[in-house]
Order: structure tokens, then C-alpha cells, then sequence
């Protein structure tokens, strides 16, 4: 352990960068670990067991790891190696935070929304929100391509009992007419 901080210490002056401690935030570290190792990440599957964010291989902790013996089990990792015995072990595991994933990451991770009630009610007032803007995006192009007002669009006429007359298409006929039949055969 020695003998590498003395080599970053002489890359570093070599390369005059300053020497800047991260105290006591290992985050820091931890950050920096899942930035090189994010392909190997993991996620909690079960209890014990972790499946793998890209491939889906199925491992589980190394009992000589001390995020083994930690008293509870993170829900993402970053591991160096998988150790094949009776199961993949993982080895050299850093437990990190998901979004550091999606940021460093962003080609291979991202966030999924959650759907609670509340969560569905602001997508719906977002999506709202996108279609009035988009509407008047629309009648503002239609407008600038046709210099037609909004009082110049005539609306669709209603039948007695409010509904919208029915819309023909080609190949298709109204539901009022009836088509005729045809017989096959004598």
C-alpha cells in the first residue's frame, strides 16, 4: 500500500498537481472507484445475493470481504473480480450510491421514474402542460404558414345529441349506412 501511494505521490509531482486530502469524506473515494469500475456494478437481488447491472450474472459477496461481516447488506457495489467456486464471488467490493452510476455512466445507466400517486398526478399536469404548449406551437406554425386567425377555424358540427358527426375515411364506411351484401355462389 506504501509502495503505491509513494507512486501517485511521484506521478503527482511529476505532473505538478497539488496534493488535496479527502479527510475524512470517503465518498470521495468511493466515487472515484465506481468511476473505473462501473461495468462491474451490482445490484441487491435477494438477500445476500447481487445480480449485475450489465451482464444479469447472478454473485455474491466474498466472505472475506468486509462489506461481508458489515452488519447489513448495500443495495449497489462496484466489485473488482468474480472469484468462480460453487458461485460467482465478488472480491474488492466498494458499496456506491446508484446515481453515481447514471452520472459518471450515463450510456449504461439511468433512472427509472417512480410511480406512487403523487408522482403519477405531476406526470399527468407535466403532460398536460406539454400538449397546451404544443398546441399553440401548432396554430402558431399554421398561423405563420397560412396567415390564418384563431377565429377563421371553423369548428365540427354536433349532432342532437352533442356528439361530433362521424369522420369518413377512405375504405372505410360510416356506421349509419349500411353496406350491401354481397352473396357468393348461386
Amino acid at each position: 500500500m506504501r509502495e503505491v501511494r509513494q507512486q501517485l505521490l511521484d506521478i503527482m509531482k511529476m505532473h505538478k498537481i497539488p496534493l488535496v486530502s479527502c479527510g475524512t469524506n470517503w465518498d470521495v473515494i468511493r466515487k472515484c472507484i465506481a468511476s473505473g469500475y462501473f461495468h462491474n456494478a451490482a445490484k441487491l437481488k435477494g438477500i445476500g445475493e447481487y445480480v449485475n447491472l450489465r451482464t444479469g450474472i447472478p454473485c455474491v459477496l466474498h466472505p472475506s470481504s468486509a462489506i461481508f461481516s458489515l452488519g447489513y447488506t448495500p443495495d449497489y457495489v462496484v466489485y473488482h473480480e468474480l472469484i468462480m467456486t460453487s458461485k460467482e464471488y465478488m472480491s474488492c467490493v466498494t458499496a456506491v450510491e446508484p446515481s453515481w452510476l447514471v452520472e459518471l455512466a450515463p450510456r449504461f445507466f439511468s433512472v427509472k421514474e417512480q410511480y406512487t400517486e403523487q408522482g403519477r398526478m405531476i406526470r399527468k399536469q407535466k403532460d398536460k402542460e406539454e400538449l397546451k404548449l404544443m398546441e399553440k406551437q401548432m396554430l402558431e406554425a399554421i398561423n405563420k404558414k397560412t396567415n390564418v386567425t384563431k377565429n377563421d377555424f371553423v369548428e365540427p358540427k354536433r349532432n342532437k345529441k352533442g356528439m361530433m358527426s362521424e369522420i369518413v375515411l377512405p375504405g372505410k364506411t360510416p356506421s349509419r349506412i349500411s353496406t350491401p351484401k354481397i352473396r357468393y355462389g348461386l
